[in-house]
């Protein structure tokens, strides 16, 4: 199955960029049969939570993906995260690996910036006390801007000259341009609709430039903000500070080392917990509960009992989670993300006739106002379609947009129609 789109982490040295990468990817109860969480030293798999659509239809039971899993209809669906190096102010001038920075990151469809928001590390990464984090996330946008703007401007004479002379459009004139940062003609379109402007391309003052720049950087990179740290004791006032600076609907509160801590201890058996959940229970919790054996969980050392103490008081039970689950769940969201689950047969479900008990055996990811032809092409890439279904059976026309609950369990016939 595919598995784009493409998710970048980035953030400064030190703010737990790894120890977030390491909690997305390290998915022990939803591997299933996934053959790698690694790829490359910078790409991974992570796994987005989402509903499954076998629990539409009470089929939980039979539900068996062939990558990720499945566990009582709430499907964990690999997709793939890039982990984007060298991020220092001025990278966008070459500093740090800045070059290399910037490369990598033009591939991502999404960025999630993992900010340590406990302002004990400076701007670059180094221990200090009292640091403002919200400067990170406001030098971090100004760099992608610096950057795509200093390439649009070196060229600007000659791209306005061809555009004059051509008579072109903005939208190819600019898809010229951007084409180099993974963008397209649709992503430059819906910039342009955005910001409605009226005078033609070939007059745009620097000022217009600089809006055209910024909003192309929202439309292109999309930006998640993972605020990590959060158990710290001075995060409380930068979070509320962030807050009030940026849209809450792209902020996440986080702790990283606390999840992986928790899937460690699970791991071990030494406590009962789901990935994302509020709730841990220890061997004394469940034998409070009424359980003489504890679950068979094991005993643990002092120590640890009181890590998982602290760890209850100052994350779970305080924030609802340790969020890094939600990390992937808020970047699907702003990229709009919409689940498709390709079957061979539309009314038992099924892949195919060796395996005709299991069902939704794949699940592909889609970006909002994907058509089904969308779809089949990222399936299926050049091979004819002769017709498509849908649930029962119903032919579905090529043009439909595909949405959750809507078009999203499809059957691709080959041959010529």
């Amino acid at each position: 199955m595919p598995r784009d789109p493409l998710i970048g982490l980035v953030g400064k040295p030190s703010a737990g960029k790894s120890s977030t990468l390491n909690s997305l990817t390290d998915a022990t109860s939803k591997v299933g049969n996934f053959p790698f969480t690694t790829i490359d030293p910078q790409r991974a798999i992570g796994y987005l939570q989402i509903d499954c659509a076998c629990a539409r239809y009470g089929l939980q039971d039979r539900c068996k993906p062939n990558y990720g899993s499945c566990v009582n209809g709430r499907r964990s669906v690999p997709i793939e995260l890039l982990d984007v190096a060298g991020l220092v102010p001025g990278a966008h001038q070459g500093k740090g690996l800045g070059n290399k920075f910037l490369d990598d990151l033009r591939h991502a469809d999404a960025l999630i910036h993992v900010v340590d928001v406990s302002g004990t590390t400076d701007a670059e990464g180094k221990n200090t006390r009292g640091y403002d984090p919200s400067v990170d996330i406001a030098w971090l946008r100004s760099e992608i801007v610096a950057w795509i703007r200093g390439n649009l401007m070196e060229k600007w004479g000659s791209i306005r000259r061809r555009h004059i002379a051509i008579k072109g459009n903005p939208v190819d004139t600019l898809q010229g341009q951007f084409s180099g940062y993974g963008s397209t003609a649709a992503v430059v379109a819906r910039t342009l609709d955005k910001l409605a402007l009226k005078e033609p391309l070939e007059d745009w003052s620097d000022e217009t430039i600089d809006r055209v720049v910024n909003a192309f950087t929202d439309e292109k990179f999309p930006t998640v903000i993972a605020l990590n740290k959060i158990d710290h004791p001075d995060a409380d006032k930068n979070i509320a500070k962030i807050a009030k600076m940026q849209d809450p609907n792209k902020i996440v509160l986080c702790s990283a080392v606390s999840e992986i801590f928790l899937r460690k201890m699970a791991k071990q058996g030494y406590i009962r917990y789901t990935e994302g959940s509020e709730f841990v229970d220890t061997r004394e919790d469940l034998i409070a509960d009424g359980d003489p054996d504890g679950g068979g969980l094991k005993e643990m050392d002092e120590k640890n009992k009181n890590r998982i103490e602290n760890l209850k008081d100052m994350v779970l039970y305080r924030f609802g989670s340790t969020g890094v689950v939600h990390v992937l769940s808020k970047a699907a969201e702003v990229l709009g993300l919409v689940p498709v689950f390709p079957v061979r047969n539309t009314t038992t479900f099924a892949s195919g006739a060796n395996d005709s008990k299991a069902v939704f055996r794949d699940c592909v990811l889609v970006k909002k106002n994907s058509t089904v032809a969308d779809v089949g092409r990222k399936l299926m890439g050049d091979a004819p379609i002769a017709y498509i279904e849908g649930v029962g059976g119903t032919r579905v026309a090529e043009d439909h947009i595909v949405g959750v609950g809507k078009d999203d369990i499809l059957s691709f016939k080959i041959g010529r129609a």
